[in-house]
């Protein structure tokens, strides 16, 4: 984890409309029906080359509702000897699935859709593991697949502004980062947030926002320095990161599933800084300060939920027959699987999913 941050950070299609075709149509399957798997769906029916053909369920009935408010064309549920997933992937007609299964679920499904000839975006977190992460980056290369993790906001234009103004050289050289994100989340063991057999915890579902920041202005960090709260299932509740760079640079992330947080995040240079306005994975704003001149705002919409600049990577890449994204590569996702595992051992976080 020691590569520094590059280009392909950098989203070269960004000024592109991502509602707009880019190639021939793409048939896609949805597997789960929870609620990104609706905001999703909803997002990539904006796109003009995007069918909605395909969702799958546990229940045959919970698939049909979901295919009849999103105008999905087949709808699959477990039929008693195989899952609503499994009789999604055999359909011939699905070119690229959408997994949005709970992330303990992502290894086995993505791995079937894979061995069935699915291009695949994945919801973040990727897997469970840095384990389970490269054997799906290794089979996806074997079958000449695409692959990618769906971190939605590395795409987003504040973010990618965002991004492009650190590397401009306009904040001088970046010497620390902060960020946060946090919401107090209703305890239940068996909710998907909390239960340990889903991969719950603050660090799977949300750490990976704050991250970026990190990630997306410094690189990966040479050092990790974990502290965290756990609750009595084991699972990660708080957790606060300080990444170490050899350049001296530092990074402090706290992401919260018991408190609210001012969810900012903050860039400093040695010639200014940039500030977001809004929640650091969907910043509405951007304020940049340099020296003692008066700070300018930078003002941002997004089209949709933001989910369509993903979508439109991945649709862009499979028309392309590129086997993952320039932007968003699997040497990142595998990367960062690896920084989890390690701050997962100074917590004491461990999940069913490790022992396999």
């Amino acid at each position: 984890m020691t590569s520094p941050i590059a280009k392909p950070w950098l989203f070269s299609q960004s000024n592109q409309d991502p509602l707009a075709a880019t190639g021939r149509p793409l048939r896609w399957g949805v597997i789960a029906t929870g609620r990104i798997a609706s905001l999703v769906s909803r997002d990539l029916a904006l796109l003009e080359d995007a069918e909605l053909y395909a969702v799958s369920s546990r229940g045959q009935h919970t698939a049909d509702a979901f295919a009849g408010e999103f105008g999905f064309a087949v709808a699959y549920g477990d039929d008693g000897g195989h899952h609503g997933y499994e009789r999604l992937l055999a359909d011939d007609a699905v070119d690229v699935v959408y997994v949005a299964t709970p992330h303990a679920q992502h290894h086995r499904v993505v791995l079937a859709a894979l061995r069935a000839g699915k291009h695949v975006l994945c919801e973040k977190a990727f897997t469970i593991n840095a384990r389970e992460a490269s054997e799906l980056i290794q089979v996806a290369r074997e079958k000449k697949l695409f692959l990618m993790e769906a971190v939605w906001s590395r795409f987003l234009p504040s973010m990618q502004r965002a991004f492009e103004i650190a590397h401009s050289g306009e904040l001088g050289t970046v010497q620390w980062v902060t960020a946060d994100l946090g919401f107090p989340a209703p305890y239940s063991p068996t909710a998907r947030l909390w239960a340990v057999q889903d991969g719950g915890g603050a660090l799977l579902d949300i750490t990976v926002y704050p991250l970026l920041w990190a990630l997306g202005t410094l690189g990966f960090p040479q050092t990790v320095s974990a502290m965290g709260t756990l609750n009595d299932d084991g699972v990660d509740a708080q957790n606060a990161l300080t990444l170490g760079y050899h350049h001296g640079a530092q990074a402090q992330l706290t992401s919260s599933l018991l408190a609210h947080g001012p969810r900012t995040a903050t860039v400093a240079g040695s010639l200014g800084y940039l500030q977001t306005l809004g929640s650091i994975n969907n910043p509405k704003k951007l304020v940049v300060g340099i020296g003692q001149e008066t700070p300018r705002t930078e003002h941002f919409e997004v089209t949709g939920r933001g989910y369509t600049y993903e979508l439109r990577e991945v649709t862009r890449c499979v028309q392309q027959g590129l086997t993952e994204s320039p932007v968003m590569p699997l040497e990142d996702s595998l990367n960062t699987m690896r920084l989890f595992d390690g701050v997962r051992a100074q917590l004491g976080v461990a999940y069913p999913n490790d022992a396999h």
